[in-house]
């Protein structure tokens, strides 16, 4: 089975961020390596805006995400509300 993933800087923003993957995602795999969060699923994953503003506490644009990623596996669907990888089946 194909996984996506997604790796994080381990900062302040990446665990409000890795946080709300959780939520959204329940099934995910979480590894905290030294300065990194390797996060990953089976054939999807998404990052909603509105969960990780609700963690996060104040607005927050899907944008943001680049700031602190290092990299990622999938195909990307990136819109205002949501950064989503998946692979097509």
């Amino acid at each position: 089975m194909n996984k996506v993933y997604i790796a994080l800087q381990d900062n302040d923003v990446s665990r409000y961020i890795v946080e709300a993957i959780e939520a959204d995602n329940p099934d995910v795999k979480v590894q905290y390596q030294p300065a990194m969060i390797r996060i990953e699923n089976d054939l999807q994953l998404t990052i909603k805006r509105e969960t990780v503003e609700e963690k996060i506490g104040r607005d927050w644009d899907v944008q943001e995400l680049h700031l602190s990623l290092i990299t990622l596996g999938g195909n990307v669907d990136e819109d205002e509300d949501a950064f989503t990888l998946s692979w097509n089946q």
